[in-house]
């Protein structure tokens, strides 16, 4: 609609946000930080402007049967009164409320105020990204609650005889506060739609099912994270080498060609143990004595050699031993494998 020249002039370069027509050509315009409301000039009054700033602390309604007041408390600053039409009451304490909210903080730049509603000492107040309920004699003052859409993960509504409660579901927690039911389908259409327009689903039931989804994606997520944190790789190999057997192999090996070595150690002056044992059996020299050696210790002589039995032995249990490591090892890698294809695959899903 378009303003009076004396109210056009008071507003100046301000933006308004919302008029009320209050009758006959009295108007109230809201901008950013105050309400202005026009007087029309009449009988017993000339034109005139009246300004309330936006920075109350505290506002009552007062209704009559044929006038409303709006009581706005401004602290130290002391009080100030707006009267407007009883049939207009609801039309501009709406506005009014909305521009206090912004001032205070409670609602954020470019947040909507869609309705207001008041059930005796219940005023809610429904914008695009919250809900605000304040209890009390007063419509508004610093004891109010907000519930923000981002944590409500269900809205239901329960009908009484009388009244329907309304239902928030927020992370755990539920909020309850009734409406009466020839108001109940006015709050239950505005908070809905605001509701399920902030996370951008159809209804409440797309709501619920895609809240329960992410709550099952996040828990998947935090089990796969505690069991990569926990799994402990000891003191083997790298569980991201492409070789990991690749060090207990050499050991194995290295194991391995120690006897050989020293067992082609000797000089060209070391006898050859079977050499010797004929040559003692050729002489004759402790014939049954010397025959029962030649199957025992005594085939090696002064040769230096051991016999190679123990030393087999040993090999083979060192052997066995690393074999067991490089298969706890390989199951450890195996595990983890398994880990981080599973995180791979989330990570893909856009968890």
């Amino acid at each position: 609609m378009s303003l009076p020249d004396l109210l056009a002039s008071a507003v100046g370069e301000g933006d308004v946000v919302a008029t009320v027509d209050l009758g006959g050509e009295d108007v109230l315009a809201v901008t950013a930080d105050r309400t202005l409301i026009y007087r029309a000039d009449g009988l017993l009054s000339d034109e005139s402007i009246e300004e309330y700033p936006h920075g109350a602390e505290r506002i009552d309604v007062s209704e009559g049967r044929r006038k409303t007041t709006f009581t706005l408390d401004y602290g130290l600053d002391g009080e100030e009164t707006v009267t407007v039409p009883a049939k207009r009451t609801d039309d501009a304490l709406h506005p009014l409320l909305a521009g206090v909210l912004s001032a205070a903080d409670v609602t954020d730049p470019g947040e909507s105020v869609l309705r207001t509603f008041r059930f005796s000492e219940l005023t809610l107040i429904i914008t695009s990204d919250r809900v605000v309920k304040h209890v009390g004699s007063v419509v508004w003052d610093d004891e109010f609650e907000e519930f923000h859409y981002g944590d409500v993960v269900d809205l239901g509504f329960e009908e009484g005889t009388v009244a329907t409660s309304i239902v928030l579901t927020l992370d755990g927690r539920q909020e309850r506060f009734k409406a009466p039911n020839e108001s109940a389908r006015s709050v239950k259409e505005t908070l809905s739609e605001a509701v399920c327009a902030y996370h951008d689903v159809e209804s409440v039931a797309e709501l619920r099912a895609l809240r329960e989804e992410e709550a099952a994606e996040e828990a998947a997520a935090e089990e796969a994270a505690t069991a990569s944190s926990s799994t402990d790789f000891g003191e083997g190999p790298d569980p991201l080498s492409p070789s990991p057997s690749t060090e207990a192999s050499s050991e194995a090996s290295t194991a391995m060609e120690a006897p050989l070595e020293e067992a082609s150690g000797g000089t060209d002056d070391d006898a050859d143990p079977l050499a010797a044992g004929a040559s003692e059996v050729t002489n004759g020299s402790g014939a049954a004595g010397d025959g029962e050696r030649s199957g025992g210790d005594a085939a090696f002589g002064d040769t230096g050699f051991e016999p190679a039995g123990l030393e087999d032995d040993a090999l083979a249990a060192e052997i066995e031993a690393l074999r067991e490591t490089v298969e706890a090892q390989g199951e450890r890698i195996d595990r983890q494998a398994e880990l981080i294809d599973q995180l791979i695959e989330e990570l893909r899903r856009g968890r």
